[in-house]
């Protein structure tokens, strides 16, 4: 094989030109150096591979055939072509092109997620000065761009992704077009989805959960997070994506959504609307006799108290009673005394909570009805 045998001499990085395998496994791993795509052969390219078993198990291929086997994993590239490489256990690399072209538009050797600062530039052989310069996307023509060799796609979006190539002065020869380069720019994280209950009673507490999945090209990337509330604020951004309310009120009820943002807040996705709906709780009013039990005959003289109470709840309550459907009184005891043949009929009391500051507990309920009767009251 043509070429000297060495280390790279900086840290290179990683092309990624393939779609990540099952989380956790190994792959084997072509790092460039410069790190630029396609490289470019003027620039003394170092290729070196990475993946399991020993270096001197690499196996080499150029332009899709066996060129190097049981070589070193690292050497500096002299001629054309694409180059992939082999570690036992790890499989082949992605593939990386060498070029020699007489102008070439490049691209950095990396991952490009959303939000990323990127440069792409347009370089003529052997670093040539190029003038006039044109940039194109799809075949057409980027105008308005500020005069110069480089284009900046800062910050990226997804939008972004596509073919491009240029076009220039080469030196003092003649007017060149570089090959395509295809740039595909990868989601940082996924939109995300609001999740919690759509329905919950006054004074529970509610959680709501924001969840979005990061890119396993960056998967520690870090995310701040906003919630809205018929697309009012609710807080400040915070690192946590859930909310707690630790008691809801019927305000609470409404449209929620969730916003995740990248550090910067270069990358911004909200998630669709959730609707809550918080349900008042009714509990029971019961009307008891006290003393009791007692015969629902009234006579004429008797003492009579009825007691209104609720199961549960919260103070302070509001105790009305009806007597044939008109209001009689206020109070949780209703004291009859010396009864006679107008008292006789239908009791019923109704409890009322209003609506507090804390927002709990609001509830309206009826007792069931209680038919007092006195002998004498259909003579």
């Amino acid at each position: 094989m043509a070429g000297d045998i060495g280390m790279a001499g900086k840290v290179a990085l990683l092309l990624w030109a393939q779609t990540l395998g099952l989380a956790g496994a190994q792959t084997t791993q072509l790092l460039v150096e410069p790190p630029w795509r396609p490289a470019l052969l003027w620039d003394g390219v170092t290729l070196t591979c990475q993946g399991s078993g020993t270096a001197s198990a690499t196996t080499w291929y150029k332009d899709g055939k066996l060129w190097w086997q049981k070589g070193e994993e690292s050497f500096t590239v002299t001629n054309i072509g694409t180059y992939t490489c082999h570690r036992p256990g790890s499989g082949r690399s992605p593939p990386v092109t060498v070029s020699n072209d007489d102008l070439v538009l490049q691209v950095p050797g990396r991952a490009l997620l959303e939000g990323d600062t990127v440069t792409l530039r347009c370089r003529g052989w052997r670093n040539s000065e190029v003038t006039l310069v044109s940039f194109y996307r799809e075949g057409t023509e980027l105008r308005g761009l500020p005069d110069g060799a480089e284009l900046s796609l800062s910050p990226l979006q997804l939008n972004h992704s596509g073919r491009y190539s240029c076009e220039g002065w080469v030196g003092h020869w003649e007017w060149q077009e570089s090959a395509p380069l295809t740039v595909t720019v990868h989601e940082l994280f996924s939109v995300p989805v609001l999740e919690g209950p759509p329905e919950i009673t006054v004074g529970s507490p509610l959680t709501l959960s924001c969840s979005s999945t990061p890119s396993p090209l960056r998967p520690r990337a870090p995310l701040l997070y906003l919630f809205y509330q018929d697309g009012r604020v609710l807080g400040d951004q915070q690192e946590s994506p859930q909310l707690l309310l630790p008691a809801v009120g019927v305000s609470h009820s409404g449209n929620y959504s969730c916003e995740a943002q990248s550090q910067g807040g270069t990358v911004r996705k909200s998630s669709a609307r959730l609707r809550v709906t918080v349900t008042v709780h009714m509990p029971v009013a019961n009307a008891t006799i006290t003393p009791g039990p007692l015969a629902h005959q009234l006579h004429t003289g008797d003492n009579v108290t009825l007691r209104c109470s609720v199961q549960v709840g919260s103070a302070p309550v509001t105790f009305t009673w009806l007597h044939n459907g008109r209001e009689v009184a206020r109070g949780p005891l209703l004291e009859l005394k010396d009864i006679d043949v107008g008292q006789s009929g239908t009791y019923q009391c109704k409890a009322t909570n209003q609506l507090g500051q804390d927002g709990h507990r609001v509830f309206q309920a009826f007792s069931p009805e209680l038919a007092l009767e006195h002998p004498w009251a259909d003579g």
